[in-house]
């Protein structure tokens, strides 16, 4: 057994598993939840002599979550295709399922600077007939409730650090992060180590580039063949309204105003107790160094038309993460010895829908239904889980995801740009001119400052800030002040700085800095040298980390590792 670790010499304890999940989110607690019925299931065919296979005696499933607790990371839009939902539970309305309300209306609309122009129809991809609108917080707590009802063990505030291999690369489990260090690494009164958990099966579902999945890959050699993974940032709040003022139920989409120099779109959803949902989504391969989407978002409230909506209210919640937007082509393989990966770590995401809960839900059931399998035949090599990529072929995550296979490079030329290629992806079932279409990371598309903003640079009028004021618009550390985010000041920090000479003598002078401005929680600042007022250096506030990892994705020299910190930390969502 191999396990990366540097340090070999701290006595940890060993637990045995069937089956671990790394991560409780919507793919993860699907995949528990499908784990124990379908075991139930057949342990009754082979009780009831319709198999001869083992029954599966006292199985240990366990899920690892990074949050002090189940939902405290979950964030999302969230429009729910309810499909995966009524296949895992059918009967979830009488179980309580705390979906939001129906969507009832819907309607499309181009923001210029001041004015507004609604589309004559709603086009397909932005149609919700039969969805739900949801906070994915409450969602994924309901669904743990589920969970452990069945008997699936959750650790919430425990963090999968390092993949567990054999001799041969096979995955054999995972080893959970220390508890108790402190800024020098070195153990406190109150050091906990690690666990060790041996698994039969482990499933990858951490979501967003899942800060153990890419190593794993890395090793496995997951991505041979496929397109770079490619993100979108975006960024919500969730906004109080004088009582009686909003009609549940509507879902509203907007192009235009206020990007424009960066590719992306907003969302604004409305919920039963007069709230108002307004959100903002930017592709990550934007040129513009001084991409901000937290700016953006206060920015696009400024529009009379949002302003209108939205005036009289008080923003009571706010959050941002990251979202795959590579789609079929940056899918890695999906499964090695010993393991699967599902959900948002698999890149499961219909971009142009903005929708992927209920694929990560059904890949956690497909994902579910092969480790029973593996479980039942005692096999777990890369031939015997190789069944699990067939049934997400065979499934209507590929259906989805492979007609939209083409579409996030195409919009990245811009939005009026790419429209006859996106209307000729329609026509040819997401082929287009080009199948397949090209990928380069993120971080590689950044331009310097000049040439995107010009002489004016970060003073022009479109890089300002809103004027902030408590209630509707909010600078950024006030934001993260109603994300609840907390970590322990005397822990490491979790966000590793390759080589800080770059930020000061290159990255500023050129690009500005773009970590001080993609990152929706003031993590980064470039503050003066003391003693010398014209040089600039960079500060890490760490504590300030909602998770949201564009850091790890956006730094044009790739200059930052985000690691995860220790479990508990970070945002503590109620409402997203």
């Amino acid at each position: 057994m191999s396990t990366e670790s540097a340090d070999q010499n701290i006595q940890r304890e060993v637990m045995e598993a069937d089956v671990v999940i790394v991560g409780g989110g919507a793919a993860g607690l699907s995949a528990a939840i499908s784990l124990m019925d379908q075991i139930a299931a057949h342990n009754e065919r082979v009780n009831s002599g319709k198999s001869n296979e083992a029954v599966i005696q006292d199985p240990m499933v366990i899920v690892l979550e990074k949050a002090s607790e189940v939902g405290a990371h979950s964030f999302s839009g969230a429009v729910l295709d309810p499909c995966a939902l009524k296949e895992l539970i059918p009967d979830y309305v009488e179980k309580g399922c705390p979906l939001e309300t129906p969507v009832s209306e819907e309607a499309v609309y181009y923001l210029a600077k001041k004015k507004h122009f609604k589309l004559p129809v709603v086009p397909p991809p932005f149609r919700n007939e039969g969805n739900f609108t949801i906070s994915l917080s409450k969602f994924n707590r309901w669904l743990a409730s589920i969970a452990e009802s069945k008997g699936v063990n959750i650790f919430p505030g425990f963090v999968a650090v390092e993949a567990l291999y054999d001799e041969q690369d096979n995955v054999i489990g995972v080893q959970t992060g220390d508890k108790g260090r402190d800024k020098d690494g070195k153990p406190k009164e109150n050091f906990e180590p690690g666990l060790i958990i041996k698994s039969k099966v482990t499933i990858f579902a951490e979501g967003t580039r899942g800060s153990l999945f890419k190593h794993v890959a890395t090793r496995l050699n997951l991505y041979e063949g496929k397109n770079p993974d490619v993100y979108e940032e975006g960024v919500k709040e969730i906004i109080q309204m004088p009582k009686g003022t909003v009609k549940a139920g509507q879902v509203i989409h907007t192009l235009g105003f206020p990007l424009s120099k960066s590719i992306g779109g907003t969302f604004i959803y409305t919920l039963p107790e007069d709230r108002i949902v307004v959100g903002l989504v930017g592709y990550l391969d934007t040129r513009d160094p001084l991409f901000d989407p937290h700016k953006e978002l206060q920015r696009l409230k400024t529009h009379p038309f949002i302003y209108k909506m939205i005036e009289g209210g008080q923003v009571v919640a706010y959050g941002g993460k990251t979202l795959p937007a590579g789609g079929w082509y940056s899918m890695p393989r999906l499964y090695h010895g010993g393991m699967l990966v599902c959900g948002d770590s698999a890149s499961m995401v219909d971009v142009q829908k903005l929708k992927g809960i209920h694929l990560a839900m059904k890949s956690g059931m497909l994902a579910a239904e092969t480790a029973i399998a593996a479980l039942a035949a005692g096999d777990y090599s890369r031939g015997f889980l190789y069944s699990y990529e067939q049934k997400v072929h065979a499934s209507y995550i590929k259906k989805q995801l492979y007609r939209v296979r083409n579409f996030h490079q195409t919009l990245g030329i811009g939005i009026f740009e790419s429209m006859p290629l996106i209307a000729l992806q329609e026509i040819t079932g997401g082929r287009g001119l080009t199948d397949k279409m090209a990928a380069t990371v993120d971080r590689s598309h950044t331009e310097p400052l000049v040439e995107v903003w010009g002489a004016e640079g970060a003073n022009s009028e479109d890089a300002l800030l809103p004027k902030p004021d408590g209630k509707l618009f909010f600078d950024k550390l006030s934001s993260v002040y109603l994300t609840g985010t907390q970590h322990d000041e005397n822990s490491p920090n979790h966000l590793k700085v390759s080589d800080t000479s770059v930020c000061s003598d290159v990255c500023y002078e050129k690009f500005h800095s773009p970590c001080n401005h993609f990152c929706p929680a003031n993590v980064y600042e470039m503050v003066p040298v003391v003693g010398d007022e014209e040089k600039k250096r960079l500060q890490v506030n760490y504590t300030n980390c909602i998770h949201c990892q564009t850091c790890d994705l956006k730094c044009p020299f790739d200059n930052i590792d985000w690691t995860a910190p220790e479990g508990g930390g970070g945002p503590q969502y109620t409402e997203t």
